[in-house]
């Protein structure tokens, strides 16, 4: 095995590593049993010899009763408000919150001053006060933090930066980085769904692409973005663009066989195809023709797209500059047929990096020799905990790792999360005030 693959192993994590004879598991609280929550929950049914269930509050009586399948939680420490159990004296290792976002800081700051570790699901808050104050209330403290930007652990990700550091490309001058949303999947999250809306949620570029501001910030690192420019709007999900003689929701509608944002054909259909997972998880706790139907007719996901009340942005585009002149161009856009499969190019001066997600293999072209050589990059994972292809384990893994002090620093810990994240909010001031956003030092702008 060549240094590059060993380091990339060691970056990884291997699977069927435990924790050391005799050592107890972990223990850990999830807040928030919906389609995130859930899927982190999943490591300790794999690996309960490293990871314990010990505490559940979640509001929804399905969701909750669901989670409490896994046997391992007491009835003492079921909650219906996290509130509740931030006022009992501490008794897990660590919470996993999973909250709708703009419920992320207040349990944050609660269970840290508690001692509880945090793993906090991605954004760490809708405003920069809020973030800012997170990781310093973790940081006062003494407890680990990490946030869930769970594409820092794929396989892809982790072998971009390494060809980047070694430097067989050279000095990066640009990176393209696309985000396809996927045309369903942006009705089914931010025109249906629970980011619809900014005031009871959070910007689009927030909610869905954090992730992706967060993969330049760590590929360009260790350079600074010193200026940001941003442009975007709301298209066709309008009241404005809702076709004649179409009803209010889709089982009503005379004209839905011919609408491509069909909520009976889409929902619907998954069932049809036997799939009880994501997205119809998000409709009922129990799925099935009934359920689904039932859901279609009286909930959000059954409504018109052109009747809705979202005002999210569908398409946003933002461009970097970092104090060694780079230069990088990302565009995030719902009206696409991939859904969610990232497009990268790293341009350096000695050669030219390509990934499309879905790909088994990192592309560089040598300038130099012009051959293009192939990165084969593949990701270990138990396959019950494959959600971003495989990073959903990853993560889990790592953190977990920190915290038994087998590896000392996550990923996206505190301070690297909180300076991509006020990369975001500086992008969206840009498009709101249509200028471009020097980025200070500190961070401020």
């Amino acid at each position: 095995m060549s240094q590059a693959q060993h380091t990339a192993e060691e970056r990884m994590g291997n699977h069927h590593s435990k924790n050391t004879p005799n050592e107890e598991p972990l223990t850990c609280m999830i807040v928030g049993a919906g389609s995130r929550g859930t899927a982190y929950s999943r490591y300790s049914v794999l690996f309960p010899e490293q990871l314990k269930v010990v505490g559940l509050a979640e509001p929804h009586e399905g969701r909750r009763n669901k989670l409490l399948k896994l046997g391992t939680v007491p009835p003492e420490n079921v909650f219906t408000d996290w509130h509740d159990a931030a006022k009992r004296e501490k008794f897990a290792d660590f919470v996993v919150i999973t909250t709708v976002d703009q419920d992320h800081k207040d349990p944050a700051i609660a269970f840290a001053r508690l001692g509880y570790h945090i793993l906090l699901e991605k954004p760490m808050a809708v405003t920069e006060a809020d973030c800012r104050e997170i990781v310093s209330v973790c940081n006062s403290c003494g407890v680990k933090l990490a946030v869930c930007h769970v594409l820092r652990y794929t396989p892809w990700v982790c072998k971009i930066k390494e060809i980047i550091d070694s430097g067989d490309i050279g000095e990066i001058v640009s990176i393209r980085h696309t985000e396809p949303i996927g045309y369903w999947h942006f009705a089914h999250s931010f025109v249906r769904g629970n980011w619809r809306n900014e005031a009871t949620s959070t910007f689009s570029l927030m909610a869905k692409s954090c992730h992706d501001i967060d993969l330049i910030n760590h590929w360009m690192s260790p350079h600074r973005c010193q200026r940001v420019s941003s442009f975007g709007k709301l298209s066709h999900f309008t009241k404005e663009d809702k076709p004649p003689g179409a009803a209010s929701r889709c089982v009503d509608c005379p004209i839905e066989s011919s609408c491509p944002y069909s909520a009976k054909r889409l929902y619907l259909d998954f069932v049809k195809q036997g799939h009880t997972g994501w997205p119809l998880s998000v409709l009922t706790s129990e799925v099935d023709i009934e359920n689904v139907t039932d859901a279609l007719r009286t909930g959000p996901y059954g409504r018109c797209v052109y009747e809705s009340d979202n005002d999210v942005v569908s398409h946003q585009v933002v461009n970097f500059q970092y104090d060694n002149g780079a230069t990088v161009a990302f565009n995030m856009v719902a009206f696409t047929k991939r859904l969610c499969q990232r497009e990268v190019c790293v341009y350096g001066t000695k050669g030219q990096i390509s990934f499309e997600d879905g790909w088994d293999s990192v592309q560089v072209f040598d300038f130099l020799t012009e051959h293009i050589k192939q990165y084969s990059i593949r990701s270990e994972h138990p396959a019950k905990m494959g959600g971003h292809g495989g990073a959903d384990y990853h993560m889990m893994k790592c953190f977990m790792d920190s915290l038994n002090d087998i590896d000392g620093k996550v990923a996206t810990g505190p301070e690297e999360t909180l300076n991509s994240h006020l990369l975001v909010f500086a992008a969206e001031k840009a498009r709101l005030e249509n200028r471009v956003v020097e980025i200070q030092p500190d961070g401020t702008f």
